[in-house]
């Protein structure tokens, strides 16, 4: 059938399933399905297809690759800012939560995914840092070798992890390691090895770690666990306080934070005695320069939240190191040493104490002429006072204190 004009009408055919089909010499075929005047479908509904097609057009993230999105969960895994960062993309779909605790993603992961604070720990959590250690994460087997050891009184466990991230060069778990060897944590006084603890301390110090290089020319200096040099101490003393001025002020500059004040110093003495050396250059200085406290490793966080939730004290009889950031505690009686001068903090190590001595301790600290144990009045009779030894006590413990 023709119009006026001599054009065709379209002829009108039904298919199956109650589709209507417009037939045109110039157009392809246009399906439509048939309504009424309520909009509902008039014949029975077909069930929808999980497919890749929606309405007409593809879904292109099925449509990606799985090595490509590894890939991209790999970078974002190692760039997150925080845990939250990474488990919203585990729970946003099936795919993405599949595909995001692979082996390859989880050895990427930064420092920053695994800072769980230490009232959200659970089951689930430690089975996340798990995981993540056995896929040769080295931050992971760090963080969860600290809380095995330190929180969860899993001592052999812990020293593993923090060993395995020390074989793949970790520098902080090398200079966790020495500070166990230093003190024999997890063992008695006779566990200690110091030439162990200073074999430790020189390799994480090659790696740039300052706390460990500073705690090497103090060894040096005093003789402690090495044969003594006080020349090369004082070396790697000045070195560890230039790395660390330099850190700071690379970070700052980046921050745009004034760092005028860090470059001067009183050329006088200072009246203290204890500060016979404060008044000269601060890269002489045993404790490091009048600088910002770096950020506290997520690990060390952790423990300091864990056991200021459990009342601030690791047992009874035991206590924490006295600098904040730290978090460790003894795993016995009188493991950490006193200030010589005071007798009112104690530090599992060198670096620990630099730390502290500049944030607070250097304000407070006051000579005292004989010390009381807080939990044993007689424990220098006794014999327990045979434990604070080491640099930060006793002898050594004076030469830091007064310079």
């Amino acid at each position: 059938m023709r119009t006026r004009r001599g054009l065709c009408y379209p002829r009108v055919g039904c298919g199956g399933g109650g589709d209507v089909f417009l037939f045109s010499e110039k157009t392809e075929v246009v399906k439509k399905r048939r309504r009424d005047f309520s909009g509902e479908h008039m014949v029975c509904r077909k069930r929808k297809r999980n497919s890749s097609v929606v309405a007409g057009k593809s879904d292109l993230f099925d449509a990606l690759p799985d090595d490509l999105v590894i890939s991209i969960l790999c970078k974002l895994s190692s760039t997150a800012g925080c845990p939250s960062d990474f488990i919203n993309v585990l729970i946003t779909c099936k795919r993405l939560n599949g595909l995001g605790l692979h082996s390859l993603v989880l050895s990427k992961a930064s420092q920053k995914t695994f800072a769980i604070r230490a009232k959200n720990w659970s089951d689930s959590a430690h089975r996340f840092l798990k995981q993540c250690a056995d896929a040769g994460n080295v931050e992971a087997c760090y963080s969860l070798g600290m809380i095995r050891f330190y929180c969860l009184h899993n001592r052999g466990s812990g020293a593993s992890l923090m060993a395995k991230a020390a074989i793949s060069s970790h520098a902080q778990a090398l200079y966790s390691l020495a500070v166990i060897q230093f003190n024999g944590s997890g063992g008695s006084k006779n566990d200690k090895d110091l030439r162990a603890g200073v074999a430790l301390c020189a390799r994480a110090a090659f790696l740039g770690h300052i706390d460990a290089l500073r705690e090497l020319g103090h060894c040096l200096q005093d003789g402690y666990g090495v044969r003594q040099n006080i020349t090369e101490g004082r070396r790697f003393l000045v070195q560890a306080n230039a790395r660390e001025l330099a850190t700071v002020i690379s970070s700052a500059s980046a921050s745009a934070i004034p760092t005028r004040s860090w470059f001067t110093w009183n050329p006088h003495p200072h009246p203290h005695p204890r500060n016979i050396n404060c008044g000269g250059c601060p890269l002489l200085s045993d404790f490091g320069c009048n600088v910002p406290a770096p950020e506290a490793h997520p690990a060390s966080r952790f423990l300091a939240e864990w056991f200021a939730s459990r009342g601030g004290s690791p047992g009874q009889g035991l206590r924490l190191c006295s600098h904040v950031s730290c978090g460790r505690p003894e795993t016995r009686r009188h493991e950490f040493r006193r200030c010589s001068v005071c007798g009112t903090v104690n530090y599992c190590s060198r670096a620990c104490q630099a730390l502290d001595w500049k944030m607070r301790h250097k304000a407070d600290c006051t000579p005292t002429e004989r010390w009381v144990d807080d939990d044993d009045g007689d424990g220098a009779a006794n014999g327990d006072a045979e434990d604070y030894d080491g640099g930060v006590n006793g002898e050594n413990d004076e030469v830091i204190a007064e310079s």
